[in-house]
């Protein structure tokens, strides 16, 4: 069992961390992140996935999981997560883009900036995470080979909502093979040295290969 850590979900703003005067402080939301994850874990959690991206929030979830008596349960950190627009179906789905005020730009990572992503894959690994993520998964490939050849852990990407919508409505205007695309598109992460996907096509995929 694999859970989710962040505080979005319930936030009235949509932002993944505590809001004070404007801006998001990172110390107090990552207490508040290391609670929910030891919860997570007392629940019976396999695998806590923190989604966040606030610093140091890997080393004391790690620090906090030991001290709890949990030094199995594994972090998968979501240490390459991109301030992207192909969030946007879900956000639409969980009514999230209308209260999202402003934008995460200030602690998910540029687009542009392939250093920095590196740079946050590598600390939170030696924080004490066991496999990372890159998010989105299609237009980020380039960062997942990096991160698997550079580093050698297990190395997941996230197929988001933006990328499976364009897929789909693609397929359903008739404007490309569905289950062709479906399947080529995870050959990329697979090709690009992915461990594992995160995708919304899965139960789809999975009856596909069982076929």
């Amino acid at each position: 069992v694999m859970t989710d850590i962040a505080l979005d979900p319930y936030n009235a703003n949509g932002h993944d961390g505590f809001v004070i005067d404007g801006e998001i402080v990172n110390d107090q939301t990552v207490e508040a992140l290391v609670k929910m994850g030891l919860a997570q874990a007392e629940a019976g959690a396999d695998i806590l996935g923190p989604s966040d991206m606030m610093d140091g929030r890997i080393g004391a979830l790690r620090m906090s999981l030991e001290s709890a008596g949990h030094p199995d349960v594994a972090i998968l950190s979501y240490a390459a997560k991109f301030a992207s627009a192909f969030y946007g179906p879900f956000r639409d789905a969980v009514g999230a883009s209308g209260r999202l005020v402003g934008d995460k730009a200030t602690y998910q990572i540029n687009p542009a900036n392939r250093d920095e992503a590196m740079a946050c894959i590598a600390r939170d690994l030696a924080e004490g995470a066991d496999m990372v993520m890159v998010k989105p998964g299609m237009p980020y490939l380039d960062i997942c080979r990096a991160a698997k050849d550079r580093f050698a852990r297990p190395t997941f990407a996230y197929q988001v909502s933006g990328e499976y919508a364009m897929l789909m409505a693609a397929a359903q205007n008739g404007w490309l093979d569905g289950e062709k695309v479906m399947l080529e598109s995870l050959l990329a992460f697979k090709r690009a040295g992915c461990d594992g996907v995160l995708s919304y096509f899965a139960p789809r995929v999975a009856a596909a290969l069982n076929a």
